[in-house]
C-alpha cells in the first residue's frame, strides 16, 4: 500500500480535479434551487407601466443577497469538506480545483436562482395594467457575494487540511 509520500499519479489528479468540478458545479445548480426555495420575492405594483416595489417589498429586497450568500458558503464549505476528505492523496490539485470549481459553481447557482425565479417585473409591468401586482425578481447586489461559495468552499479545506491534519505519514 502506498504511504502518503508517494507521487500521485496524472491520472489521479486528472481524476481529482475532474470530479472536483464536476461535483461542485452540480452542488452549485442544486443550490440554486435551493436559494430560489428559501427567498421570498418582494412584492410590487404596476404604476404607470413601470414595476415599484411596495413598503414590504423594499424591506424585503436585501433578503435575495442575503440568502444567496447564506446557501452559497455552506453549500461551498460542506462540498469542500467531502471534496478534501476524498481526495486526500492530492491537495494541490483539489485546491486548486475547489477553487476553479467553486468559482464556477457560484456562478450555476446564480444562473439556476434566475432561472427559476419569477419573470422579470419591470418587463411585465411595460404591458400590464395599472394596479397589477407582480413578484419582484432575486438580485444578487455587487460582485462580494459571488465570493461567498468559494469562501465557504477555501472554509472547508482549511477545516480539513488544517484542523483535521492526519497523523498519516509515514515515520521511519
Amino acid at each position: 500500500m502506498p504511504d502518503r509520500l508517494t507521487a500521485t499519479s496524472r491520472g489521479q489528479v486528472l481524476r481529482t480535479v475532474v470530479v472536483s468540478v464536476v461535483l461542485l458545479v452540480l452542488a452549485g445548480a442544486v443550490a440554486g434551487v435551493v436559494w430560489v426555495w428559501l427567498w421570498t420575492p418582494p412584492s410590487g405594483v404596476v404604476v404607470d407601466h413601470r414595476w415599484v416595489q411596495d413598503e414590504t417589498g423594499l424591506r424585503g429586497d436585501f433578503s435575495a443577497t442575503g440568502s444567496y450568500v447564506a446557501v452559497a458558503a455552506v453549500t461551498g464549505l460542506l462540498v469542500a469538506v467531502l471534496l478534501a476528505l476524498l481526495f486526500d492523496r492530492a491537495e494541490i490539485a483539489t485546491l486548486l480545483a475547489v477553487l476553479a470549481g467553486s468559482v464556477l459553481a457560484g456562478w450555476v447557482m446564480y444562473r439556476v436562482g434566475l432561472a427559476l425565479s419569477p419573470a422579470d417585473p419591470r418587463t411585465l409591468a411595460e404591458s400590464a395594467q395599472d394596479g397589477t401586482r407582480l413578484p419582484g425578481r432575486p438580485a444578487v447586489d455587487g460582485t462580494s457575494p459571488f465570493q461567498a461559495f468559494p469562501g465557504g468552499a477555501m472554509l472547508g479545506l482549511v477545516i480539513v487540511y488544517l484542523g483535521l491534519s492526519r497523523g498519516r505519514v509515514n515515520r521511519p
